[in-house]
Protein backbone atom coordinates (compact mmCIF):
# COMPACT_ATOMS: atom_id res chain seq x y z
CA UNK A 1 0.00 0.00 0.00
CA UNK A 2 1.36 3.19 -0.84
CA UNK A 3 1.88 5.75 2.63
CA UNK A 4 0.65 9.24 2.76
CA UNK A 5 2.24 11.89 4.20
CA UNK A 6 1.03 12.61 7.89
CA UNK A 7 -0.25 16.16 6.43
CA UNK A 8 -2.40 15.03 3.93
CA UNK A 9 -3.60 12.03 5.92
CA UNK A 10 -4.75 15.13 8.23
CA UNK A 11 -6.19 16.98 5.16
CA UNK A 12 -8.20 13.98 4.19
CA UNK A 13 -10.10 13.66 8.24
CA UNK A 14 -10.70 17.38 7.49
CA UNK A 15 -12.46 17.34 4.68
CA UNK A 16 -14.71 14.33 5.09
CA UNK A 17 -15.50 16.17 8.84
CA UNK A 18 -16.54 19.43 6.44
CA UNK A 19 -18.17 17.28 3.69
CA UNK A 20 -20.69 15.31 6.71
CA UNK A 21 -21.22 18.57 8.23
CA UNK A 22 -22.29 20.05 4.90
CA UNK A 23 -24.55 17.27 4.39
CA UNK A 24 -26.20 17.52 7.73
CA UNK A 25 -26.74 21.29 7.24
CA UNK A 26 -28.61 21.19 3.95
CA UNK A 27 -31.23 19.19 5.35
CA UNK A 28 -32.04 21.93 7.86
CA UNK A 29 -34.84 24.70 6.58
CA UNK A 30 -33.60 27.42 4.84
CA UNK A 31 -35.68 29.95 7.04
CA UNK A 32 -34.00 32.64 9.33
CA UNK A 33 -35.38 33.21 12.55
CA UNK A 34 -35.96 36.70 13.80
CA UNK A 35 -33.51 35.67 16.37
CA UNK A 36 -30.97 34.51 13.89
CA UNK A 37 -31.45 38.23 11.82
CA UNK A 38 -31.15 39.93 15.24
CA UNK A 39 -27.65 38.32 15.78
CA UNK A 40 -26.85 39.06 11.77
CA UNK A 41 -27.80 42.87 12.96
CA UNK A 42 -25.39 42.69 15.87
CA UNK A 43 -22.62 41.88 14.09
CA UNK A 44 -22.87 44.14 11.03
CA UNK A 45 -23.06 41.48 8.81
CA UNK A 46 -26.74 42.53 7.00
CA UNK A 47 -25.53 45.08 4.51
CA UNK A 48 -28.23 47.77 3.65
CA UNK A 49 -29.15 50.67 1.41
CA UNK A 50 -28.69 53.41 3.95
CA UNK A 51 -32.37 55.77 4.58
CA UNK A 52 -32.65 58.46 2.01
CA UNK A 53 -35.30 61.40 3.23
CA UNK A 54 -37.83 62.23 0.32
CA UNK A 55 -37.40 65.99 1.51
CA UNK A 56 -33.76 67.16 2.30
CA UNK A 57 -32.16 70.52 2.35
CA UNK A 58 -29.32 72.77 2.09
CA UNK A 59 -28.68 75.87 4.18
CA UNK A 60 -32.91 76.17 3.57
CA UNK A 61 -32.99 75.62 -0.24
CA UNK A 62 -34.63 72.03 -1.11
CA UNK A 63 -32.66 69.66 -3.16
CA UNK A 64 -34.86 68.48 -6.04
CA UNK A 65 -35.27 64.29 -4.65
CA UNK A 66 -37.88 63.84 -7.44
CA UNK A 67 -34.74 63.78 -9.77
CA UNK A 68 -32.75 60.57 -9.95
CA UNK A 69 -29.92 62.04 -10.18
CA UNK A 70 -29.94 64.09 -7.21
CA UNK A 71 -31.23 61.14 -5.01
CA UNK A 72 -28.51 58.74 -6.74
CA UNK A 73 -25.50 61.59 -6.05
CA UNK A 74 -26.79 61.60 -2.12
CA UNK A 75 -27.06 57.99 -1.79
CA UNK A 76 -23.85 58.27 -2.82
CA UNK A 77 -22.20 59.97 -0.32
CA UNK A 78 -24.46 58.40 2.33
CA UNK A 79 -23.17 55.25 1.29
CA UNK A 80 -19.78 56.03 1.38
CA UNK A 81 -19.44 57.80 4.58
CA UNK A 82 -22.19 55.81 6.41
CA UNK A 83 -19.50 52.84 5.82
CA UNK A 84 -16.35 54.95 5.98
CA UNK A 85 -16.45 54.00 9.88
CA UNK A 86 -13.28 55.70 11.26
CA UNK A 87 -13.78 59.00 9.64
CA UNK A 88 -17.37 59.44 10.57
CA UNK A 89 -17.09 58.28 14.21
CA UNK A 90 -14.20 60.66 14.68
CA UNK A 91 -16.84 63.12 13.14
CA UNK A 92 -19.03 62.10 15.81
CA UNK A 93 -16.58 62.48 18.55
CA UNK A 94 -15.13 65.96 17.25
CA UNK A 95 -18.39 68.23 16.50
CA UNK A 96 -18.39 68.70 20.35
CA UNK A 97 -15.40 70.00 20.65
CA UNK A 98 -15.79 72.41 17.47
CA UNK A 99 -19.58 73.13 16.64
CA UNK A 100 -19.94 75.32 19.80
CA UNK A 101 -17.43 77.24 18.47
CA UNK A 102 -18.52 77.55 14.87
CA UNK A 103 -21.55 77.73 15.21
CA UNK A 104 -22.14 81.64 17.01
CA UNK A 105 -19.50 82.46 14.60
CA UNK A 106 -21.50 82.04 11.46
CA UNK A 107 -24.58 83.04 13.12
CA UNK A 108 -22.87 86.40 13.84
CA UNK A 109 -22.57 86.90 10.42
CA UNK A 110 -25.83 85.59 8.91
CA UNK A 111 -24.39 82.19 7.66
CA UNK A 112 -26.91 79.28 7.66
CA UNK A 113 -25.43 76.93 10.22
CA UNK A 114 -25.21 74.19 8.02
CA UNK A 115 -21.83 75.70 6.72
CA UNK A 116 -20.12 74.19 9.36
CA UNK A 117 -20.60 70.92 8.10
CA UNK A 118 -18.51 72.32 5.00
CA UNK A 119 -15.70 73.42 7.32
CA UNK A 120 -15.94 69.66 8.40
CA UNK A 121 -16.05 67.74 5.36
CA UNK A 122 -12.65 70.54 4.01
CA UNK A 123 -10.66 69.34 7.15
CA UNK A 124 -12.30 66.69 9.34
CA UNK A 125 -11.47 69.25 11.94
CA UNK A 126 -7.70 68.67 11.65
CA UNK A 127 -6.13 71.55 10.68
CA UNK A 128 -4.93 69.96 7.75
CA UNK A 129 -2.63 70.73 4.95
CA UNK A 130 -3.79 69.92 1.14
CA UNK A 131 -1.01 68.91 -0.99
CA UNK A 132 -2.06 72.61 -2.93
CA UNK A 133 -0.79 73.84 0.33
CA UNK A 134 -4.83 74.83 1.60
CA UNK A 135 -4.21 74.98 5.34
CA UNK A 136 -6.38 74.65 8.62
CA UNK A 137 -10.28 73.77 9.40
CA UNK A 138 -11.47 76.20 6.87
CA UNK A 139 -8.53 75.23 3.97
CA UNK A 140 -7.40 78.68 2.98
CA UNK A 141 -4.95 78.58 0.60
CA UNK A 142 -2.52 81.57 1.32
CA UNK A 143 -3.59 84.23 -0.79
CA UNK A 144 -7.12 84.31 -0.37
CA UNK A 145 -6.48 84.25 3.53
CA UNK A 146 -4.17 87.66 3.34
CA UNK A 147 -7.48 89.06 1.07
CA UNK A 148 -9.77 87.90 4.26
CA UNK A 149 -7.61 89.37 6.52
CA UNK A 150 -6.07 86.51 7.98
CA UNK A 151 -2.20 87.14 9.22
CA UNK A 152 0.24 84.61 7.42
CA UNK A 153 4.06 84.36 7.87
CA UNK A 154 6.65 82.02 9.18
CA UNK A 155 5.73 82.59 12.97
CA UNK A 156 2.10 83.07 12.63
CA UNK A 157 -0.33 81.78 10.61
CA UNK A 158 -4.03 82.26 11.48
CA UNK A 159 -5.57 80.05 9.28
CA UNK A 160 -4.74 77.61 12.09
CA UNK A 161 -6.46 79.53 14.97
CA UNK A 162 -10.05 78.79 14.56
CA UNK A 163 -12.23 81.63 15.67
CA UNK A 164 -10.15 84.08 12.92
CA UNK A 165 -10.25 81.44 10.32
CA UNK A 166 -14.18 80.85 10.14
CA UNK A 167 -14.55 84.63 10.70
CA UNK A 168 -12.59 85.24 7.13
CA UNK A 169 -14.64 82.04 5.89
CA UNK A 170 -17.83 84.28 7.13
CA UNK A 171 -16.73 87.04 4.63
CA UNK A 172 -15.70 84.80 1.68
CA UNK A 173 -19.48 83.13 2.06
CA UNK A 174 -21.26 86.48 2.40
CA UNK A 175 -19.03 87.83 -0.90
CA UNK A 176 -19.81 84.94 -2.68
CA UNK A 177 -24.05 85.00 -1.79
CA UNK A 178 -23.91 88.66 -2.86
CA UNK A 179 -23.02 87.64 -6.40
CA UNK A 180 -24.79 84.07 -6.54
CA UNK A 181 -27.65 84.76 -4.71
CA UNK A 182 -28.11 81.00 -3.63
CA UNK A 183 -26.47 79.09 -0.74
CA UNK A 184 -25.58 76.35 -2.56
CA UNK A 185 -23.61 77.57 -5.15
CA UNK A 186 -21.59 79.51 -2.76
CA UNK A 187 -21.11 76.77 -0.99
CA UNK A 188 -19.91 75.05 -4.14
CA UNK A 189 -17.86 78.19 -5.34
CA UNK A 190 -15.97 77.77 -1.65
CA UNK A 191 -14.91 74.05 -3.78
CA UNK A 192 -13.90 75.24 -7.03
CA UNK A 193 -13.74 79.08 -6.72
CA UNK A 194 -16.42 82.02 -7.44
CA UNK A 195 -14.58 83.04 -10.69
CA UNK A 196 -14.93 79.34 -12.18
CA UNK A 197 -18.25 78.82 -11.11
CA UNK A 198 -19.76 81.51 -12.46
CA UNK A 199 -18.24 80.72 -16.12
CA UNK A 200 -19.64 77.43 -15.80
CA UNK A 201 -23.19 78.65 -14.88
CA UNK A 202 -22.67 81.01 -18.29
CA UNK A 203 -21.26 78.25 -20.57
CA UNK A 204 -23.78 75.99 -19.63
CA UNK A 205 -27.30 78.26 -19.68
CA UNK A 206 -28.20 77.55 -16.07
CA UNK A 207 -29.05 78.97 -12.60
CA UNK A 208 -28.64 76.12 -10.23
CA UNK A 209 -26.11 74.10 -8.83
CA UNK A 210 -28.42 70.79 -9.13
CA UNK A 211 -28.10 71.47 -13.46
CA UNK A 212 -24.33 72.19 -13.64
CA UNK A 213 -21.82 68.95 -15.19
CA UNK A 214 -18.42 70.46 -13.23
CA UNK A 215 -15.53 68.14 -12.37
CA UNK A 216 -16.39 64.99 -9.94
CA UNK A 217 -15.03 66.96 -7.00
CA UNK A 218 -17.42 69.77 -6.63
CA UNK A 219 -20.20 67.34 -8.32
CA UNK A 220 -20.01 65.41 -5.30
CA UNK A 221 -19.08 68.62 -2.61
CA UNK A 222 -22.89 69.56 -1.58
CA UNK A 223 -24.07 66.43 -1.44
CA UNK A 224 -21.43 64.95 0.83
CA UNK A 225 -21.64 67.96 3.01
CA UNK A 226 -25.31 67.11 2.84
CA UNK A 227 -24.80 63.61 3.24
CA UNK A 228 -22.64 64.20 6.50
CA UNK A 229 -25.56 66.47 8.25
CA UNK A 230 -28.07 63.42 7.69
CA UNK A 231 -25.19 61.02 9.42
CA UNK A 232 -24.37 63.11 12.30
CA UNK A 233 -27.67 64.73 13.16
CA UNK A 234 -29.49 61.14 13.20
CA UNK A 235 -26.58 58.63 13.81
CA UNK A 236 -28.80 55.89 14.47
CA UNK A 237 -30.66 55.98 11.08
CA UNK A 238 -26.67 55.55 9.69
CA UNK A 239 -25.94 52.55 11.87
CA UNK A 240 -23.67 54.56 14.45
CA UNK A 241 -24.21 55.22 18.16
CA UNK A 242 -22.60 57.38 20.21
CA UNK A 243 -22.91 58.34 24.06
CA UNK A 244 -22.26 61.97 24.73
CA UNK A 245 -20.01 61.04 27.70
CA UNK A 246 -17.48 59.72 24.58
CA UNK A 247 -17.54 62.68 22.56
CA UNK A 248 -14.87 65.23 23.01
CA UNK A 249 -15.33 68.59 25.32
CA UNK A 250 -14.14 71.66 24.46
CA UNK A 251 -10.72 72.65 26.04
CA UNK A 252 -10.82 75.04 28.86
CA UNK A 253 -8.75 77.65 29.03
CA UNK A 254 -7.17 81.43 29.89
CA UNK A 255 -5.60 83.68 27.71
CA UNK A 256 -2.52 85.61 28.30
CA UNK A 257 -2.12 89.25 26.24
CA UNK A 258 1.09 89.54 24.19
CA UNK A 259 2.57 92.71 22.90
CA UNK A 260 6.26 91.96 22.90
CA UNK A 261 8.44 89.06 21.55
CA UNK A 262 8.70 85.55 23.40
CA UNK A 263 11.89 84.60 22.58
CA UNK A 264 11.23 81.00 23.51
CA UNK A 265 8.05 79.66 23.78
CA UNK A 266 9.16 76.77 25.73
CA UNK A 267 10.00 78.89 28.65
CA UNK A 268 6.67 80.94 27.99
CA UNK A 269 5.03 77.80 28.32
CA UNK A 270 6.72 76.55 31.29
CA UNK A 271 6.49 80.02 33.06
CA UNK A 272 2.28 79.67 32.55
CA UNK A 273 2.07 76.54 34.38
CA UNK A 274 2.24 73.92 31.03
CA UNK A 275 4.37 72.87 28.51
CA UNK A 276 5.14 73.55 24.88
CA UNK A 277 3.17 70.41 23.61
CA UNK A 278 0.31 71.79 25.24
CA UNK A 279 0.61 75.39 24.10
CA UNK A 280 1.00 74.41 20.84
CA UNK A 281 -2.19 71.96 20.99
CA UNK A 282 -4.40 75.50 22.26
CA UNK A 283 -2.43 77.65 19.45
CA UNK A 284 -1.75 75.80 16.64
CA UNK A 285 -1.46 79.36 14.83
CA UNK A 286 2.12 79.51 16.08
CA UNK A 287 4.07 77.98 13.71
CA UNK A 288 8.14 78.23 15.43
CA UNK A 289 9.05 78.16 18.93
CA UNK A 290 9.51 81.83 19.10
CA UNK A 291 7.56 85.33 18.59
CA UNK A 292 9.11 87.58 17.41
CA UNK A 293 6.47 89.70 16.62
CA UNK A 294 8.19 93.19 14.97
CA UNK A 295 5.12 94.94 14.74
CA UNK A 296 4.42 94.70 18.32
CA UNK A 297 0.71 93.21 17.40
CA UNK A 298 -1.59 91.93 20.44
CA UNK A 299 -1.86 88.24 20.25
CA UNK A 300 -3.92 85.76 22.94
CA UNK A 301 -2.23 83.16 23.69
CA UNK A 302 -4.25 80.25 25.41
CA UNK A 303 -3.05 78.64 28.40
CA UNK A 304 -4.99 75.72 30.09
CA UNK A 305 -7.31 76.14 32.45
CA UNK A 306 -6.03 74.09 36.04
CA UNK A 307 -6.47 70.62 35.64
CA UNK A 308 -7.71 70.50 31.84
CA UNK A 309 -6.70 67.34 30.88
CA UNK A 310 -9.21 65.48 33.49
CA UNK A 311 -12.11 67.42 33.51
CA UNK A 312 -12.21 66.92 29.49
Amino acid sequence: MKKYPIAAFCMLIILAVLFGFCASSSTASPEVDENSLDCIHASNQLVTAPFVPEIVDFAGETLPMHLFDIRESLERELIVNMNFHSNTLQYLKRITRFFPVIEPILAQHNIPDDFKYLALIESDFMNRVSPRGATGFWQFMRPAASDYGLEVNDEVDMRYHLEKSTEAACKYLNAAHRIFGDWTLVAASYNMGKAGLSTRLTNQKVTSYYDLWLSEETMRYVFRIVAVKLILTSPEKYGFYMPEEERYRPIPFTEVDVTGAIPDLVDFAIQHGTNYKVLKILNPWLRDSKLTNRARRTYSIRIPAEGFRENI
